[in-house]
């Protein structure tokens, strides 16, 4: 009797391990694995997009902050001539 329950929970440990996802399920899981890296590439490109251009926008106002600043010294100079 003892043999035979040690051999029946060996079976069914065997069977429980040889189960595993269908095709169906692979599949489904490496497309919504695909679809979440997809998904992160394309919010990481977003933020390095919004990045640069914030960097081009602070170069764009201090470059025409440091203008105004010239323009302003220069008319300072000529009033004083």
């Amino acid at each position: 009797m003892k043999n035979l329950f040690i051999s029946l929970a060996v079976a069914a440990l065997f069977s429980v391990v040889a189960c595993g996802p269908s095709a169906a399920e692979q599949e489904a899981k490496r497309i919504a694995d695909s679809t979440r890296v997809a998904d992160s590439i394309a919010a990481v490109d977003s933020m390095n997009k919004a990045v640069e251009q914030a960097k081009q926008d602070s170069i764009a106002k201090a470059i025409a902050d440091s203008l105004a600043a010239d323009s302003i010294a220069k008319a300072g100079k000529k009033g004083k001539k």
